[in-house]
């Protein structure tokens, strides 16, 4: 019985001791708790301490509407500038390539080929020839652009007759064409080389003018096979390979016979097309600039055309 009782008195202070222990180690927690939120609160107060919003992170770390989390497009170069992966640029060259083939009348198809085949080394060495040239330096100085109100087509009408401002002129409005169609470079991702491939395309109705060449099939091909030979840009080179394809073999036949042998010779011994400063050229007359730029007026088109067709007419009565 003494022995029991011992236990049982032991077992109780034991039991005491833990209950001591237990409230003693929860009234440091609750204290430790209760002074981190005095602490917080003390750094809420005091403007030290935000609300962490998680949804805001989640929106940061949304793409953007057009990016690509595996690609980062480039910042255009110039107003209007649209940067291309390589890739890209092969698909709008196959794509514009095959639209040109078979539907050469859509701009856009001759526009996106034309940019697409526009390579830095030609644009480079059209860059070089302009700098090594006063006039050439000039113009990628004076950024020149060719429209309508530009030129005050207006006062080109009241020029006199063999000038090239009314030959010019005259051209336009016989082709029913405005220099206002030329659409701006969005695809060469350097700015001065996008000038210098926008000045080329906006000059090309002036090789038109000057050679009397109209805009139908075969007068756009014979101006593109001159300014392949003279300038070395790729897309009418392409142009004055695959296009006579499609053509009737009386076309192909004028093409081959009369207008390829012209423009392979205007092209190669006439000077720089690109340090041709038109608009400072237009009252002077038109024969005097053929020669000094050294391309000669080719056979009529036009009339070739009526003589091919009424000489068919004569055929079928016969």
């Amino acid at each position: 019985m003494l022995v029991r009782s011992l236990v049982a008195r032991s077992a109780l202070q034991v039991t005491q001791k833990r209950g001591l222990i237990f409230s003693a180690l929860a009234t440091a927690l609750g204290s430790l708790a209760f002074n981190e939120n005095n602490r917080l609160a003390s750094k809420m107060e005091r403007g030290e301490l935000h609300y962490h919003d998680v949804n805001e992170d989640m929106n940061r770390q949304k793409i953007k509407p057009g990016e690509n989390k595996y690609f980062k497009r480039r910042e255009p170069e110039y107003p209007g500038h649209i940067p291309l992966y390589g890739i890209e640029k092969l698909m709008m060259f196959l794509g514009s390539g095959i639209g040109s083939y078979f539907h050469p009348e859509k701009n856009m198809n001759i526009v996106a080929l034309g940019e697409s085949t526009a390579i830095t080394p030609v644009l480079r060495r059209l860059q070089k020839q302009m700098l090594s040239d006063p006039v050439g330096r000039q113009i990628l100085r004076e950024r020149p652009r060719i429209t309508s109100t530009s030129l005050n087509l207006e006062h080109l009408r009241s020029l006199p007759k063999n000038s090239v401002g009314r030959t010019y002129v005259e051209w336009l409005d016989r082709e029913g064409v405005s220099p206002d169609t030329r659409v701006p470079v969005r695809y060469i991702d350097n700015e001065e080389l996008a000038y210098i491939y926008q000045r080329y395309r906006e000059c090309h109705d002036f090789y038109h003018a000057i050679t009397g060449l109209p805009i139908i099939i075969e007068g756009e091909i014979a101006v593109k096979v001159l300014e392949f030979m003279n300038m070395g840009i790729i897309m009418p080179g392409l142009g004055a390979l695959l296009a006579p394809l499609r053509l009737k073999p009386s076309q192909r036949e004028r093409l081959y016979n009369i207008y390829y042998p012209w423009a392979f010779r205007s092209g190669l011994n006439s000077k720089p097309l690109i340090n041709v400063y038109w608009e400072n050229i237009l009252e002077q007359d038109v024969d005097a600039v053929r020669k000094t730029v050294g391309i000669e007026q080719p056979p009529d088109l036009r009339n070739l055309r009526k003589e091919y067709f009424a000489k068919l007419k004569k055929l079928k009565k016969v």
